[in-house]
Parts: C-alpha cells; structure tokens; sequence
C-alpha cells in the first residue's frame, strides 16, 4: 500500500518578516513512509512496549515515558522535549516513530505535568540533558534497549529551543530537530508587559511560578537563552528544521543560515503552510520526521 502527501520543498533560508509572506517551491508529492500508517509485524520475543521513567534531575526525579519499539535491540532512540506549557506533546509522533524501529523518550521538565520541583526556564535543557545521562547509563541502557551510538534529540515549539541549547553542547548526538521551535532569548527581548501576556497564555500545569515571575526570568537571560550561539556545535551533527505559519519561521531561518556558515553540510530546512501545533499536518509532520531519521542512520539527510 503507498500514499502520498504533498510537502512543501525547501522555502526560502533567508530570515523575513513575519508579516510577509515567505516564497517556496512548487509542492511536489511524497511517499508516506509505511510506519505512518502501518503497524509493524507482531514479535512475541520483543514486544513493543510502554515504560514509565523516574529520571533524576536537579535533586528530584522528572516524570518519563519511553515507547520501545519492537524487536531485538538495541535500537535507536530519540529524546522527544515538549514545549511551554506542553500541550501539544507530540505523542502520534513519538508512536509513528517508534513504529520506524526507534525508541521515544518523552519527558517533562521539572514543574510541568506533574513533574516534582519548580518550573524554571534555565533547567529545561538541564533536564533534557539529564535524560541524555540517564539514557547512556549502561544498565538503563540494556534495560530499555538504547543504542546510545545513535540517539537523537527533537523538540517542538520551547522543546525546539531546548533541543538546540544541548545538541549545541552534545557531540555523542546524531542529530538535532526542531519543530517550530521559538528562541526563547529573544522572547525576552520584548517588552514586560507582551511577555507577561504571553506567559498568562502559557502558565497551565506548571509550578512555583507566575506569568510575571516567567517573564523576569526570560528578560533577566534573555542573552544567555539565545539559542543562536550554538551554531557552531549544531553544525557538527545533522540539523532538521521544520518551521510553519506561527511567525517564529525567521529565527528559525536565521539559526539555519548560521548552522550553514559555521560549516555545516546536513541541515534540511522545510516550512510548511500550518499553524503552530501543525494541527493539520500531522501526517506531513509524521513523514518529514521519519525520513529524517531514517537519513541519521544511512549517515545523510533524507
């Protein structure tokens, strides 16, 4: 059985206006990988199966969830980060992904969903970080069947923000995703009161804080949480950027065309016509995500 979508090719690289709108190729249709839409073949030796994860960060232990593919391992895993607050939390993905034959580690960081401690920006990528360590320890790693010679971090939204803030910083990574991912430094370049209001918007299930106490932090750091900084250990690893309407497409860009001047030769740029969720794309999302992937393991972008 074979479907196909039609996807958006490489839009333009360059960091444009929000406001303006953003020239692409003609679309051109595209095979939709069979994990999209297939269930793999049962094995009763190797199940695919569902482990809850207490992972230790900053003191505490932060909520987890693998979804372990089936088959003899070890496998592949990629480390999926949620965004601010998290309500979209990309689970058809991690499930499609994990029906390619890759592990998904989702998580949430400390103060979110349930996770112990206080919600704070700075800990975000420490946390995704110490899901990395966790992973890489070698009896979690036997236990859930992690190939730690090829794992992967994504994130959608912050978690795009997070993700590059430690694949930066991570030279054992395959490769880095983003999903319409925000940088967060430069959300605090606004002005107090925008920033408040966007925090209001974004304050469900998270602990310890407040919309105005959110916005400090993000203004007080606004230079350290600046994501742009980190093109150069970006450019060292394969680099997949998805951006979409949201307006947050030209940072983005501008993160893609520096990753592209600091040497880097893997990095796959695509915006699509969707909203921030891609919550009319999901299948397109699921597509893109898993021919990716399946690029990390034959060494070149798909």
């Amino acid at each position: 059985m074979r479907a196909t979508i039609l996807i958006l090719s490489a839009a333009a690289m360059l960091a444009l206006p929000a406001q303006a709108a953003r020239p692409v190729k003609p679309v051109k249709p595209m095979t939709v990988p069979a994990a999209v839409y297939t269930d793999p073949a049962p094995d009763k030796a190797h199940p695919a199966r569902m482990e809850v994860l207490h992972i230790p960060s900053g003191g505490v232990e932060i909520n987890g969830v693998a979804y372990l593919a089936s088959g003899a391992g070890p496998h592949p895993t990629l480390v999926l980060c949620h965004g601010w607050p998290g309500n979209e939390k990309n689970l058809d993905l991690a499930q499609a992904v994990r029906r390619a034959g890759w592990n998904v580690v989702t998580f949430n960081y400390r103060g979110s969903w349930g996770s112990p401690g206080s919600f704070r920006f700075a800990q975000n990528p420490e946390d995704a970080r110490a899901v990395l360590t966790f992973l890489r320890d070698p009896a979690n790693a036997a236990r859930l069947g992690v190939d730690t010679r090829r794992m992967a971090i994504m994130g959608h939204s912050m978690g795009g923000w997070v993700t590059a803030m430690v694949a930066g910083q991570d030279d054992g990574l395959l490769g880095a995703g983003l999903i319409s991912a925000a940088n967060m430094g430069m959300l605090g370049k606004m002005d107090r009161a925008e920033v408040i209001k966007r925090s209001a918007g974004n304050s469900e299930t998270l602990a310890d804080t407040s919309p105005e106490r959110m916005a400090d932090e993000l203004i007080a750091n606004s230079d350290a949480n600046n994501f742009m900084p980190m093109a150069p250990g970006l450019a060292k690893k394969s680099l997949l950027i998805l951006s979409s309407d949201d307006g947050l497409a030209p940072g983005t860009d501008k993160l893609g065309a520096a990753v592209r001047a600091a040497g880097g030769k893997r990095v796959t740029m695509i915006h699509v016509a969707t909203d921030h969720s891609w919550s009319d794309k999901r299948v397109m999302l699921q597509a893109q995500v898993i021919r990716w992937l399946q690029g990390l393991l034959a060494g070149k972008p798909r």
